[in-house]
């Protein structure tokens, strides 16, 4: 499956349609993210199942505002709508395959109640 472009447009139907979203940022003039790009593509294909996503930070300013990227290339994973992963820099093919079964493993009900007991601690200084 290639890789899909997203804009302001697609990218909120797209995290909340599809269970598990794979989110490189990255632009034309970056190296480092020309380097991974086929290493992207590489793990897209051996994961059909799993949208794999790519935002123009160039062409796309407002999304890359949005997530606070400030360098690229940033890899984003979304999960049922939630960010599990955001880290800037390339990943080699190893450590993505890896990613993308840590995000596939991941119990959710637990993240789900981590963020809810988060929420309702915001006003604790619990750090």
């Amino acid at each position: 499956m290639a890789t899909l472009a997203l804009t302001e447009e697609t990218f909120s139907s797209t995290v909340q349609d599809n269970p598990i979203v794979l989110i490189d940022f990255w632009a034309e003039w970056c190296g480092p993210c020309r380097s991974f790009a086929p290493v992207f593509e590489t793990v897209s294909e051996a994961n059909p199942d799993i949208v794999f996503a790519k935002v123009d930070t160039e062409a796309q300013p407002g999304l890359a505002g949005a997530f606070q990227i400030s360098s690229i290339p940033t890899l984003m994973a979304v999960r049922d709508g939630v960010v599990l992963y955001s880290q800037a820099g390339a990943l080699p093919e190893s450590s993505l395959t890896q990613l993308v079964q840590a995000v596939r493993d991941i119990n959710m009900d637990e993240v789900r109640a981590s963020i809810a007991q988060g929420q309702a601690g915001e006003g604790d200084n619990a750090e």
